[in-house]
């Protein structure tokens, strides 16, 4: 199934106007995962009027400020709604004595179920029905983690013309083949469904890295990503403070998805030094090492169909 992608934040550090800090939500078959929650998150969610009570799951990547002080905010939000499923939060050590600390603090009040899973290893740590979401190690100034969230590949297409030619009749016995299974008709022969069906077809995936420096996990765990959203913080001129404070620069950002040979790249977590003009100095330097690279903005709405 195809994912959808609302871009709620694109800033790092501090919020700015018009540049909220960065957080992005993903959807799936109604489904909402939502990637990092930096201060004001909910507002972005009221603005594009997504139904926020859905979301599955919270990942994220680290404990800095810029990337958690949204969360409370979200806990009391949802409490507002009806809802009977748990809110998973995924993320690294520390995340949940802050979750249980603002809880307690802030003297909250929570209708549903919290579940708080620590990451301490690469790996998967969560999933779903036709999904699962992998962490995999960062470095930052803080342990921090990217995250992959990707589809099981799907059946292949079905040829009704081959069923045909076959003498399979229209009807349970098609919904069998396409469910991967063997029959056997009447007169005895046995149908595989490679012979009236394509090749299994790659579901979508999508990877989320911000807040390091390149590592080769990076390109080891996004490949094959039909969307790469990573953090472009710095101009190239800007290399040295990017290694000081462990952080990417635009140009890192592409070559880590040319090796990881992804569909997309969209940067993301800008320097507040940047104005939206700035970014375009940005995007110039990561197209001239990979061509699909884009920025992304605040509110933005992205879609990735089915491979």
């Amino acid at each position: 199934m195809a994912f959808e992608v609302f871009v709620l934040g694109t800033g790092g550090m501090m919020p700015l106007p018009g540049r909220a800090l960065t957080s992005v939500l993903v959807r799936r078959e109604g489904e909402l995962f939502l990637f990092d929650c930096g201060e004001g998150t909910q507002v972005s969610l009221k603005k594009l009027n997504l139904r926020w009570k859905k979301i599955s799951v919270i990942l994220i990547s680290h404990t800095h400020a810029d990337h958690v002080t949204g969360i409370p905010g979200m806990l009391m939000l949802t409490s507002q709604v009806d809802r009977t499923e748990p809110l998973y939060i995924i993320g690294p050590p520390k995340i949940k004595e802050y979750v249980e600390a603002n809880r307690s603090i802030l003297d909250m009040y929570i209708n549903y179920k919290i579940v708080v899973k620590e990451v301490v290893a690469a790996g998967e740590v969560f999933a779903g029905n036709g999904y699962r979401i992998t962490a995999f190690p960062l470095r930052h100034s803080k342990l921090c983690i990217g995250y992959s969230l990707e589809e099981e590949s799907r059946p292949g297409v079905f040829f009704p013309d081959k069923a045909g030619e076959k003498g399979i009749p229209r009807g349970p016995l098609w919904s069998r083949l396409q469910a991967g299974e063997s029959i056997t008709l009447e007169n005895g022969r046995t149908v595989s469904p490679g012979e009236v069906m394509g090749p299994k077809r790659q579901g979508a995936k999508l990877s989320f890295v911000t807040d390091t420096l390149p590592v080769p996990e990076i390109p080891r765990y996004a490949a094959g990503s039909d969307l790469f959203i990573c953090e472009g913080m710095f101009a190239e001129e800007l290399a040295q403070s990017a290694l000081e404070k462990k952080h990417l620069t635009a140009t890192q950002a592409a070559s880590l998805a040319k090796q990881a040979g992804v569909k997309r790249l969209a940067l993301i977590h800008y320097s507040p030094r940047y104005t939206d003009r700035d970014l375009k100095g940005l995007l110039k330097e990561a197209r001239a090492v990979f061509s699909e690279t884009y920025l992304t903005h605040d509110l933005q709405s992205m879609w990735i169909p089915n491979p």
